[in-house]
């Protein structure tokens, strides 16, 4: 028998806090549960395994919605269970919580890491996804003026657009959904106060020696794309190699 790692776990007797593992399978790359065999491999055996065999499928589906492959097996004269699960294409909860392996422990998940995982899991953007709690009115001009400027001596945009109002300009950046909600990237970028939505939201800066993966400086500031440029600014005149604000 192999030892625990990514994609096995063992465990000597049935315990329903392990259908944590079988959900942290299901969000990872799938794996099998093997009951009846101890930490190191070796099978011990359970006295249960036909009662398994016939109720943990039905239970995984009704409280998790996927099919697991439970069989039976024997090794010596002892019976013990394997339980198979397959990666899932959708997140997977347990009671409401949403665990992962990594390695061969099991993670539960929160926060950055959970909303990470469930956008990934769906196929959406953060930054492309509608903001419900932000409007126009949370939009910095100067921040957009700023972009303006600075678009058009790139020449990235026509002088003639100089004057675009904030909304024609989230518009043309692809900012704004159809029916106007401001996209997360929109508050990221031009928001008066982004952290006031993203408490983890900042400003990366940092001065490279001669090599892009020589860091010799970094700063973390708060605010848009405006107040990062402005820091980055103010750190040029005193370093001889240019600083770039990062998003």
């Amino acid at each position: 028998m192999n030892t625990e790692n990514q994609n096995i776990e063992f465990k000597q007797s049935w315990r329903d806090e392990y259908l944590q593992y079988i959900c942290g399978f299901a969000n990872a790359q799938g794996g099998t549960l093997y009951i009846g065999i101890d930490d190191i491999g070796n099978v011990c055996g359970i006295d249960n395994a036909h009662s398994l065999l016939e109720n943990l499928p039905n239970r995984i589906n009704q409280l998790m919605g996927i099919l697991a492959d439970v069989n039976l097996l024997t090794e010596d004269g002892k019976e013990y269970i394997s339980i198979h699960i397959n990666p899932s294409s959708q997140p997977i909860s347990y009671h409401g919580k949403y665990y992962i392996r990594s390695g061969s422990t099991l993670q539960e998940m929160n926060g950055t890491a959970l909303r990470d995982f469930l956008f990934d899991k769906i196929g959406v953007d953060f930054e492309q996804t509608p903001n419900q709690y932000a409007s126009l009115k949370d939009i910095d001009r100067q921040a957009v003026v700023f972009f303006l400027n600075n678009a058009v001596k790139a020449g990235r945009i026509p002088i003639q657009n100089m004057h675009d109002t904030p909304k024609k300009v989230l518009q043309n950046l692809d900012l704004l959904t159809e029916d106007g909600k401001l996209k997360n990237a929109a508050v990221l970028l031009f928001g008066k106060n982004p952290q006031h939505f993203f408490i983890n939201s900042y400003f990366r800066l940092g001065r490279f020696g001669s090599r892009p993966s020589d860091l010799m400086f970094q700063d973390e500031v708060g605010g848009n794309m405006r107040t990062g440029d402005a820091v980055s600014t103010r750190l040029v005149w005193s370093l001889p190699m240019p600083v770039f604000p990062s998003r």
